[in-house]
Parts: structure tokens; C-alpha cells; sequence
């Protein structure tokens, strides 16, 4: 049995998990990152990459400004596959048209760079939106986009060749953190342990193999997305982060700095799409694919298991019907469909408990990850190192 020291022990090797790394490691910290798996297949891999501070509200908003600068830092230096392609919601009807102006008008009162294209201009900028849709948008060209499924081998790449003082352990299953004297001890499936002055979890809803008490009491509940990939299509016309009607009644920069927002009507052909879940976006990959979505299924953290592993393909069939009512394109093209799994809390937007002073759990941070993490993991670190 071997036992190593270090200052910071990350448990989890997602996104949010490899930025409470990464900031530790800015502030010369030695640091261990473990992830029990081969690499990372959880949310951060199920996602479209669309980092979209725009969407976000109070100081989730400044956590994904932030982390937009963090990705395009890393970027400079490394290739995380970072492409600024801008985003776009696209209003469909006069009430998504207001609330675009809406959230225009507060973005004005924050300095937020941000631009309103007319139908003709989203017509000519995005050539596979369909005109019958299209009625106006507003436009973020700052905000970024990264390919998901890559993102997070490039960044460990990154850390291991900058960092000196990383180690990080994939196929690294914990099974015990605990406090012991003046250390947290860390122990492995295979034996191995590890002490550290701190440890950080942010394994999402795993945390309940080591934790099921505080688990079990969180509150949180686990949400189940339904994603789809077409075949690369020569088609363009989609670029950057291509978000719906359904989105600007849905994101919560709308619901929160909107006045009319809660007093708009849902129309009919709606309906069934919002008992879904179901809000449409785009997103074309460097190989010309497109990336088609999402759903949202709930469950409660004591039940998740009954949201099941299988693909639904009535919701499959009803975004892909919206899709084509959007976009020009052969949407049924499809190569493969998938679902990931979030868990986020009814009125939290993230868990942060603290298990004593030394271990830490950051998890539950629903659909933000991929845009704020980056940016949330810095204050986070600083709080836990006191800084």
C-alpha cells in the first residue's frame, strides 16, 4: 500500500472537477485528480459545447463571462478546440421578438456587446434557417463554442504537459474520503491511498457512493437529455451556437431580467414540446455534422434510476419534427443518438456542502457546466484555500 501527499485531491475528472484542478495548480498548489473511469463519459461529454454566458443569470452570468476568457486563454497556449462562432437565439413569433428586445435592453445596462439582426440579416448570416421561422434575433459574437466529446482530453493534455506538479489517475475508483487527523485520506478500489490537506468532489451524482447520507438529503433531482448527430452533411448555414424560440422561453437570462416573460402565452404547437422538456438547438461540428436537441426527463436523486437507459423515440420523433419546421436541412439524417444525465436542485444552482473543513462537495450544477465551470471552479478554489 502506498501512500503520496499532495494539497489538493480532485475527485472526478469532468469539467468542473478539471478547473478546481486547474485553478489549484495556478496557485502552485500540487494537485491529484482522479477519475474512475478510462476518461471521462459523463454530462461533460453529452453536451452540445456551447459556452453561452448570455444565458445565464446574476453571478452565473459572470462565472460564464469568466470562463469564456479561461477557454480562450487556454486556447492561445493549446488546442481545446475553441472556435468563436458567436451565438444566436432566433425569435419566432412577436412574443419571442420581445423578449429578445427584453434581454437586449438589460444586456445594454451591462455592457454586454450584443447585436438585434433583422429576419433578412439571419436569413443571410445562418442560409439554413428556414424563412417561414426566422422573424428577428439577437446576436452574441464574443460567446464561443467547443467540440464536447474532445474538449476535455485536450484540456488534461494541457495541464499534464504545463503543470509540473499534476498527477492525475484515470481508471482511479474511490471507494473512501475521510478526514483523519490533520489530512484527508483517500482510498482507492485497488488499495492505493493518497492524503491531501484538501479534497474536492465533484463526481455529479456519484458522490453518493461515498457520502449516501448527504446524498440521500440534497434535494437534487437527476434531469435525462435526449441528443442527436446527423451524418456530416456539405451544407453549412448553422455556424456557432444556434439557439430556438423554445430556448428564449426557457433560459434563465429570459425568465430572470424579462418583464413580460411570465406573462407571455405558450402556443398550441408548443405544448407538447415544453411537457418534454424540449428546447431546440444546433450546433455544426468541424466534420459537418449536426448536433440536434435536447429533452429534459426528471427524477428525484433517491429515484433516478427509474428515468432508465433506453432512448424515447416519440421525443426523438418531436424534436426532429420542430427541427424541420426551423431549419432547411435533412434533419432525419441521423448517425447516432444518445442520452446524459445532470443532476441540478430545484432552487439551488449548485451543491456546495462542506463535509468538514478539509472535504469539499461541488456538484449539481445542472446545465451550466460546460459555459460557467471554468469560471465557478476559481472562486471556489480561492474560498477553499482562503484566498
Amino acid at each position: 500500500m502506498s501512500t503520496q501527499k499532495y494539497d489538493l485531491v480532485v475527485i472526478g475528472g469532468g469539467v468542473l472537477g478539471t478547473f478546481h484542478a486547474y485553478h489549484a495548480l495556478l496557485m502552485g498548489k500540487k494537485v491529484l485528480q482522479l477519475e474512475k473511469d478510462n476518461y471521462p463519459v459523463g454530462a461533460t461529454v453529452r453536451n452540445f459545447g456551447q459556452v453561452v454566458a448570455s444565458g445565464m443569470s446574476k453571478e452565473w452570468f459572470d462565472y460564464g463571462v469568466r470562463s469564456t476568457e479561461i477557454y480562450q486563454q487556454i486556447q492561445q497556449e493549446f488546442d481545446i478546440t475553441v472556435r468563436k462562432n458567436g451565438s444566436v437565439y432566433i425569435a419566432s413569433d412577436p412574443d419571442e421578438q420581445l423578449l429578445i428586445h427584453e434581454l437586449s435592453a438589460h444586456y445594454d445596462t451591462r455592457g454586454y456587446a450584443h447585436q438585434m439582426l433583422s429576419k433578412q440579416e439571419v436569413l443571410k448570416n445562418y442560409t439554413s434557417v428556414k424563412e417561414s421561422y426566422a422573424k428577428e434575433a439577437i446576436f452574441f459574437e464574443q460567446e464561443i463554442s467547443v467540440e464536447p466529446t474532445l474538449m476535455i482530453h485536450q484540456v488534461h493534455e494541457y495541464m499534464r504537459t504545463k503543470f509540473l506538479e499534476f498527477t492525475q489517475h484515470y481508471n482511479a475508483p474511490v471507494i473512501d474520503c475521510a478526514t483523519v487527523g490533520n489530512e484527508v485520506c483517500v482510498k482507492l478500489t485497488n488499495g492505493k491511498t493518497f492524503t491531501a490537506d484538501q479534497a474536492v468532489l465533484c463526481n455529479g451524482y456519484e458522490f453518493k457512493l461515498l457520502f449516501p447520507d448527504i446524498f440521500a438529503a440534497s434535494g437534487q433531482v437527476i434531469s435525462k437529455l435526449q441528443m442527436m448527430r446527423t451524418v456530416p452533411l456539405p451544407i453549412g448555414g448553422l455556424e456557432g451556437n444556434i439557439l430556438t424560440g423554445l430556448t428564449i422561453r426557457r433560459y434563465e437570462s429570459f425568465e430572470e431580467y424579462c418583464p413580460s416573460f411570465k406573462s407571455i402565452a405558450t402556443p398550441e404547437h408548443y405544448a407538447e414540446l415544453k411537457a418534454n422538456g424540449i428546447h431546440m438547438l444546433f450546433k455544426t461540428a468541424p466534420d459537418g455534422s449536426i448536433i440536434i436537441g435536447d429533452s429534459h426527463e426528471y427524477a428525484d436523486v433517491n429515484h433516478f434510476d427509474d428515468l432508465g437507459f433506453k432512448i424515447n423515440a416519440s421525443i426523438n420523433k418531436l424534436m426532429l419534427m420542430e427541427a424541420e419546421r426551423i431549419v432547411a436541412i435533412p434533419v432525419r439524417k441521423i448517425d447516432t443518438a444518445w442520452a446524459g444525465y445532470y443532476p441540478q436542485h430545484p432552487t439551488k444552482n449548485i451543491i456546495e456542502h462542506e463535509v468538514d473543513e478539509r472535504i469539499h462537495i461541488r456538484t449539481c450544477i445542472g446545465g451550466k457546466g460546460m459555459t460557467a465551470s471554468a469560471g465557478y471552479a476559481e472562486y471556489s478554489i480561492g474560498k477553499i484555500f482562503g484566498n
